[in-house]
Parts: structure tokens; sequence; C-alpha cells
């Protein structure tokens, strides 16, 4: 399955659809305004919340979790490094390798299985990415990775 992000420039908040490879929307996802530490919510097309993702505050370094369904299911972790970066996703126990500047990278399972690809699609409005997720069912919470890692580069540039 392949799953389309377009963010919107100049919004307030992060609020932006996501789309499946037909181009049909799949997902909502809502940020939260005027709070301490970045939260994401991602919604079915119903509206129910499939996802929470609640930054972490007070670390040493980004750390990130997702709920799903009001239970903690993962922790996407900014490793420390000197000349680049890594991610590393507790609970299902998944690395994350590749070019974080250039959007361009993978989403590992710890047996070396691909998860997920992802890449920038370059000469667009806002940011837009194209995710290559190799199992349906790993989707959402590939998505809420690709969200988290993001929200970390956006935060390192500002």
């Amino acid at each position: 399955m392949n799953l389309y992000i377009q963010q919107q420039i100049f919004t307030w908040g992060d609020k932006f659809t996501v789309y499946d490879e037909n181009g049909n929307e799949k997902y909502y996802v809502e940020g939260e305004v005027f709070t301490f530490g970045k939260k994401l919510h991602i919604y079915d097309l119903a509206g129910n919340e499939l996802v929470y993702i609640e930054q972490q505050l007070l670390t040493f370094q980004p750390r990130y979790t997702i709920y799903i369904n009001g239970s903690a299911y993962a922790d996407v972790i900014k490793e420390f490094t000197f000349f680049h970066q890594e991610y590393t996703v507790s609970g299902p126990d998944w690395h994350v390798h590749g070019d974080f500047f250039d959007h361009d990278y993978d989403i590992i399972s710890a047996n070396d299985t691909c998860i997920a690809s992802i890449s920038k699609q370059w000469f667009t409005l806002g940011d837009a990415y194209e995710i290559a997720v190799k199992n349906n069912e790993d989707a959402v919470c590939a998505l809420a990775v690709v969200l988290i890692i993001d929200a970390c580069i956006d935060a390192q540039r500002n």
C-alpha cells in the first residue's frame, strides 16, 4: 500500500489528509495547538482516532510515544549520534535508516525486513511524502513514525 502526505504550508497547527495510491482520502491528521510538546492525532474517515502521538518533554534526546486505543504502543527515540541521525522504534522493535534531511529512508524490522520506504516528493507546495508500506497492518504505525521524524527534523531546522 502506498500512502501520500501533502502538508499544507501556512496552516494554524498541523492539519492535513493522507491519501492512498488511487488519490482517495485514507486518514486525517490533526495537531493540537497551544500545548507543551507536539501532539498529533490520526483519524480514519469516520472520525475514529486510530493513533495519538505525544512528545515526551524533559528528555535528553527527542522522544515520542505512539498510543493505540489509549495504550502506549511504541516509543520513537532519536538516538544520540555525531555525524548522522538514527531513530529507534521500541515496541515493534524497528530501526530507521537513510538520509533524513532528503527524506529518503526506510523503516526496518529487527529481522532486517523492510516495513516501509519513505521518499519526499520534490517541487511541491508544502512537504509531500510517499510512504510505500509492505504490509497493510503496519500502515498506521509507519505513518506515525514518519510524522514523528518530520517533527524532529522541523524542530532541528527551527
